[in-house]
């Protein structure tokens, strides 16, 4: 009888206790799923606060725009070494030279090439990036070369306005756009003109492209003279072509 009283007080401690087993069993099943039922259960009850259609949109978009823009950049870099191949092919004695240096506060002033005498740039040499003619090489190293732009104060090179048939004198002002002085009066060239080496040159290579008439000062006396913008863009050009005389 003293023990069927003594079994009875135990059955109900471990009844009573039966909440703490359930949770022991629990947390034994959680460690041998390794949390997925955990992980399930939060999924279901975040549900709600999922991210909606209008999320999914934006970053569609915003996939669409990195997609787009890197499109871009790959066909800008495609036509930009379709124009070196073109250099190449059009310049048999031609010397490609990456430029390696400028000056960020004038950079229309000069360059700096990455090839110098021993690889065959010579003083005078004309350096031509796609688009046209950029400058004179003004000196050399046996590894580098500076390059002085048509841009630059000390720049002056004859030119020739193929729709007029007309020459004039490219002028550096160390401002992006050089001038064109005339030697006539009535000279007959207007915005839109295209410039170019003279086809009579022995300086530089004859009918290379340079650039394009601006702006024209008709009344400018004794003659007049006009705003050019090269046709190579000199503060992005990254290789040239170093073409001897």
């Amino acid at each position: 009888m003293a023990g069927r009283l003594l079994r009875v007080p135990l059955m109900q401690k471990i009844l009573g206790a039966w909440p703490w087993w359930l949770l022991l069993l629990a947390l034994f099943g959680v460690r041998l799923s390794k949390g997925a039922g955990v992980m399930d259960a939060y999924a279901l009850l975040s549900r709600p606060f999922w991210p909606g259609p209008a999320q999914s949109q934006w970053l569609q978009s915003a996939q669409r725009l990195d997609e787009h823009t890197r499109l871009q950049l790959l066909e800008q870099d495609n036509a930009r070494l379709r124009g070196l191949v073109e250099l190449d092919k059009t310049r048999g004695t031609a010397i490609s030279a990456p430029v390696i240096s400028r000056l960020t506060s004038g950079w229309w002033q000069q360059l700096e090439l990455g090839k110098g005498s021993l690889q065959g740039v010579r003083d005078g040499a004309a350096v031509i990036a796609p688009g046209g003619l950029i400058g004179l090489v003004s000196s050399v190293t046996p590894t580098t070369a500076r390059v002085a732009l048509l841009t630059n104060s000390s720049s002056r090179l004859g030119v020739w306005i193929p729709r007029v048939k007309r020459h004039g004198l490219l002028v550096g002002l160390d401002t992006p756009r050089p001038r064109l002085e005339f030697l006539d009066k009535d000279t007959g060239v207007r915005p839109g003109d295209v410039v170019t080496t003279s086809p009579a040159s022995t300086l530089v290579p004859p009918n290379l492209t340079v650039g394009v008439v601006q702006s024209v000062d008709e009344d400018l006396v004794p003659a007049p003279d006009a705003s050019v913008q090269l046709s190579a863009p000199i503060d992005a050009v990254d290789w040239v072509q170093v073409v001897a005389r």
